[in-house]
């Protein structure tokens, strides 16, 4: 009968801990990371020196110009030209100013969005690196750059219909806050620490095992639910958009995707030290 409960409560905290750990990282991420601007800046700055970004930039830098330019046969090499000059100023400090300064805008349009009351799509409108882009190319003398126009330009990073489907599971995870983490670990202490205290070193070692096995399908549950979430957010954003928006959006999930890692670390440790532990402690006994 003993056997029967132990194995029971076992279970059960396998569960309880598979399901904390995804949510305890989820809520806690919405509410300290995505909900915060100064570190969703420091997530998407970055990528002003990313290839991705970059060239989506300069793509739509060139299409918008292009857009007025006309030069019958050489159509193309002007449009080649305008790309090479608009993708060389993706690397200097103005490109980065700008695009901070319009990913802050667009930190705005994602809380809107996620937690609103009506539906629109998260974009980052580059007419502020527009801007700058033509500044820096009229100056240098590129052909046509005049002809660039100045206005409202956007990368879509999550679509209207996308932003509706989250919006309630982001809610509810930004209500939850840090909480679940601090019954996390909580948990952890009690479980390990009663145990060992009660049923003695082969209990305590059985229960780390058990805590180890449930953070190690937790870990694995959080992994999946971040590639399923890429996979939401991506389905429906436009075809140019997409390099531009996956690199934003793995950039955001980063401290997500570390955290699998070390809550898998610290589980498989628990798991292994537990169970040769266990083996250990009835050889002997």
């Amino acid at each position: 009968m003993r056997n029967c409960l132990s194995a029971a409560l076992s279970a059960v905290l396998l569960v309880v801990l598979a399901v904390l750990v995804p949510v305890s990282a989820l809520s806690a991420w919405v509410d300290l990371e995505l909900d915060d601007t100064g570190r969703y800046l420091a997530a998407v700055s970055p990528l002003a020196s990313d290839a991705e970004v970059r060239d989506t930039v300069a793509t739509l830098v060139t299409d918008e110009a292009m857009k007025n330019i006309d030069v019958g046969p050489l159509q193309d090499t002007v449009e080649q030209f305008l790309h090479e000059s608009a993708l060389s100023f993706t690397t200097t400090e103005a490109f980065r100013r700008a695009w901070e300064s319009a990913n802050r805008t667009a930190h705005q349009a994602v809380t809107a969005s996620l937690h609103g009351d009506d539906g629109q799509a998260v974009t980052i409108d580059l007419a502020p690196v527009i801007e700058e882009v033509k500044k820096e190319l009229v100056s240098s003398g590129v052909p046509f750059a005049d002809r660039i126009p100045v206005r409202e330009t956007s990368i879509t990073v999550l679509s209207a219909d996308r932003a509706d489907d989250l919006r309630s599971s982001f809610q509810w995870l930004r209500y939850c806050s840090v909480w679940p983490a601090v019954a996390t670990v909580v948990l952890l202490v009690l479980v390990l620490g009663l145990t060992l205290v009660r049923g003695g070193v082969r209990a305590g070692l059985t229960a780390a095992a058990v805590v180890g096995g449930g953070l190690v399908i937790g870990a694995a549950l959080l992994r999946i639910a971040v590639a399923a979430g890429r996979d939401r957010v991506l389905g429906q954003v436009p075809g140019t958009d997409r390099g531009g928006a996956a690199a934003v959006y793995d950039a955001l999930t980063a401290s997500l995707r570390t955290t699998v890692w070390i809550v898998l670390l610290v589980g498989a440790v628990l798991a292994v030290g537990g169970l040769v532990g266990r083996v250990m402690a009835a050889r002997r006994g």
